[in-house]
């Protein structure tokens, strides 16, 4: 209870800013978990196997079953390639960019508010600095040093307005970085596999229109 009470003593000590900085807080909080468990369950779904198996089918011209040992899987890859493999009659390439596409889209979602963040609570520290110094400023004016306590009202309430907004966007700065680096691990892994199946498919095709032509000059 004590210490409950302290801690509303604080957050009050540091003004009016501390109010958007509570609330900045909440939002980055509120990102950071449904981040955190998004890739927990993207992580934990993946199926690297699966993966290879189908790209062996596909090297052995098995785009049909392929395309079937991909289906269902909650790999993101697995979704990319089955996509792109599902709509290889009209386009190949643009099926799998499309695909990819919406699974970094995904990835990224929520990523610009964390960004923002980090830049944004810093700034509010420094606005919190500002009038704390100025309510300083307005007490040394009016009552000078009859009243220390006026004086270092203030100054306090600007520390602890910037030590908030650097907290704020220190604990946010972290996992913002975790989560853009494993979306970048995530593009390199799907622009690495969506060019071995653009590869494997058109080493197919021209493996297989020989054949072709020989079958249409046999029939004319």
């Amino acid at each position: 209870m004590e210490s409950s009470y302290m801690l509303v003593n604080f957050f009050n000590k540091g003004g009016a800013i501390m109010w958007p900085l509570l609330l900045v807080s909440t939002l980055a909080l509120a990102v950071i978990i449904e981040r955190s468990w998004f890739w927990w369950k993207t992580l934990r779904a993946r199926e690297p196997q699966r993966v290879e198996e189908a790209l062996a089918q596909l090297e052995k011209g098995q785009v049909q079953a392929a395309t079937k040992t991909l289906e269902g899987s909650d790999d993101f890859i697995a979704r990319a390639l089955h996509h792109g493999l599902n709509h290889h009659h009209g386009s190949l390439q643009g099926a799998l960019q499309t695909s990819a596409g919406t699974e970094l889209e995904r990835m990224g979602r929520f990523l610009p508010v964390l960004d923002t963040i980090v830049t944004l609570a810093p700034l509010l520290g420094l606005l919190g600095t500002i009038f704390g110094i100025m309510h300083s400023f307005q007490m040394m004016g009016g009552k000078e040093l009859v009243e220390p306590m006026a004086v270092t009202g203030g100054i306090a309430e600007a520390l602890i307005a910037t030590g908030f907004g650097l907290a704020i966007a220190i604990l946010s700065l972290i996992p913002l970085n975790f989560f853009t680096t494993r979306l970048h691990r995530a593009q390199h892994l799907l622009e690495t596999f969506a060019t071995h199946v653009e590869v494997l498919y058109q080493g197919q095709q021209a493996q297989n229109r020989p054949a072709q032509v020989a079958a249409r000059q046999g029939v004319v």
